[in-house]
């Protein structure tokens, strides 16, 4: 049985991404990670594709890495996509984290590989590895260093606790809150004001975007520059304008 489920939602356009074991709320091991990654190697090859949404089947998002699994040498790994699949390389295409109940661990790395994250505001969030004496070697610690304040983050790091999603709202952490068992609804909501943008935009832009702290300033004009030198040949560049001159709605080929 799959333990990702991928499929179409009813704007074809956009993937939804299920985490399907709900019986071990949602953890992950070798199958899921291979599986994900499997999935996000799709999700980029597709020119149909515009964008993804990752939701967990169940009463959450996802519990982290599967410790059983672990202690019998099950690693959640996946050659260079790492954690899950794709928490070390991410797809090129946006991606939506859709976060019920709890996202912890390994579970809010994934979540923080996302572009966006939507959360129902009783959702718990947060980094339990140093009650087990591990890190938060999947991407969490280095993103959150990176996207909330320093103390904040390093609360989450060295106390482990959970931390409501109201409160990562209020930090910057969340894109959107919403009501207990809406957040795939919201997410979609969310989708719904990015799929009709041009699909080399949208990639360029995260590009940039999910670089840009890394590159640093001076190679970031560099690096930028050629991102925007690329999609401004296009095909799809001449027909935004034309489409913008026409008053017409355009019909992007990304390419």
């Amino acid at each position: 049985m799959s333990v990702v489920v991928a499929e179409r939602a009813e704007d074809e356009r956009i993937l939804l991404i299920k985490l399907n074991r709900p019986e071990a709320r949602n953890a992950v091991n070798g199958q899921v990670a291979r599986e994900m990654a499997a999935i996000m190697d799709e999700l980029d090859a597709d020119p149909a594709l515009r964008l993804a949404i990752l939701y967990g089947e169940g009463r959450g998002f996802s519990a982290g890495m599967d410790l059983k699994g672990f202690l019998e040498g099950d690693f959640p790994e996946f050659e260079d996509r790492g954690f899950g699949g794709f928490a070390s390389k991410p797809p090129r295409k946006p991606l939506i984290a859709a976060v019920e109940g709890f996202a912890v661990a390994g579970g809010l790395e994934m979540a923080l590989a996302c572009d966006l994250i939507v959360a129902a505001h009783d959702a718990k969030l947060g980094l339990p590895e140093v009650k087990r004496s591990l890190i938060a070697a999947g991407g969490g610690l280095l993103r959150l260093a990176q996207r909330i304040p320093y103390h904040v983050a390093m609360e989450l790091a060295l106390t482990g606790d959970p931390v409501p999603a109201e409160r990562l709202y209020q930090v910057g952490l969340l894109n959107r809150l919403c009501e207990p068992g809406q957040a795939l609804t919201q997410a979609l909501a969310l989708a719904a004001a990015i799929v009709d943008n041009a699909p080399l935009g949208l990639e360029g832009s995260k590009q940039v975007m999910a670089n840009a702290a890394d590159w640093g300033l001076a190679e970031g004009w560099v690096r930028q520059e050629e991102v925007a030198r690329h999609i401004m040949n296009s095909e799809d560049a001449r027909e935004g304008a034309t489409a913008f001159a026409e008053r017409r709605a355009p019909v992007w080929q990304g390419r």
